[in-house]
């Protein structure tokens, strides 16, 4: 190829960022917001699931320094896609803080995690989504690490049973549980542990003999939003994986124009 087809030299481009800012303001979180990605997420199957998630990354930027790398933090990202849990955490959050000469890191993934679930008579099988969130944050040494995990339910008003000749109203409901823990859980240990603390559990498929075997069951286990978030929290306070926890119950009310709702937290 004769030498005057080549491409010149690029010469040193100016790193802005790195320039020296005079307002000596601190700044706690920047970075980069809402970035849709595709992850693995570890299950307990042990086959993983691949998912997308909507992802937050903040370092924090000392005062002399005009602006931090955004590119960076899609790096980092991309070296761990292929194996997220709440266990990689704190290596994301360790290798970001490295990777942008940060002293503080803090994490956010939100995706939707899906699991196989069988009808309760037929058998039939679907796929259940639930809405899950990693969050993590690093300061000096440890890291501060929370699960949530949001999960559909169905209740039955124990009022509406009581004072009604026939029937009882029921509805759908969500209850969001935020976790601290202090060793290793799989996510779908805590999303039954909700499940089993309702009227009755929510399924994507039902047949005839299964929509008849739930709608009995909540009328006979009916509970408020009280009841739910209380249940949730015996079953967690039994179990010491779990340090610190917040519980959210909201039903959305099929004969009132209102949610009804509850909420509780707890430090061991």
């Amino acid at each position: 190829m004769a030498s005057d087809t080549l491409c010149p030299p690029v010469a040193a481009m100016a790193d802005v960022q790195n320039r020296t800012d005079n307002r000596n303001i601190h700044i706690d979180k920047v970075g980069v917001k809402d970035i849709r990605y595709p992850i693995t997420v570890r299950a307990k199957d042990r086959e993983d699931r691949r998912t997308v998630a909507s992802v937050n990354m903040y370092v924090d930027l000392p005062h002399h320094y005009k602006g931090t790398h955004m590119s960076r933090f899609i790096e980092v990202l991309s070296a761990h896609r292929d194996s997220i849990s709440p266990q990689s955490i704190p290596a994301i959050l360790s290798d970001m803080k490295e990777r942008l000469n940060a002293a503080s890191a803090h994490l956010e993934l939100s995706f939707p995690y899906f699991i196989e679930k069988k009808a309760p008579v037929s058998g039939a099988v679907s796929l259940m989504e639930y809405n899950c969130t990693l969050c993590g944050q690093q300061n000096g040494g440890g890291a501060d690490l929370t699960v949530s995990v949001t999960v559909p339910i169905t209740t039955l008003c124990p009022c509406s049973k009581e004072i009604s000749r026939f029937g009882a109203h029921n509805q759908r409901g969500l209850v969001t549980v935020v976790v601290r823990y202090n060793k290793f859980f799989w996510m779908e240990d805590l999303i039954r542990l909700v499940e089993t603390s309702c009227s009755a559990e929510v399924f994507s498929l039902l047949k005839r003999a299964d929509e008849k075997f739930v709608t009995e069951a909540a009328y006979e286990n009916p509970m408020f939003v009280e009841d739910v978030v209380r249940e949730v929290a015996v079953k967690l306070l039994a179990d010491d994986t779990y340090a610190w926890f917040s519980i959210a119950a909201e039903n959305f009310e099929s004969i009132h124009n209102h949610s009804a709702y509850a909420y509780l937290e707890h430090t061991r």
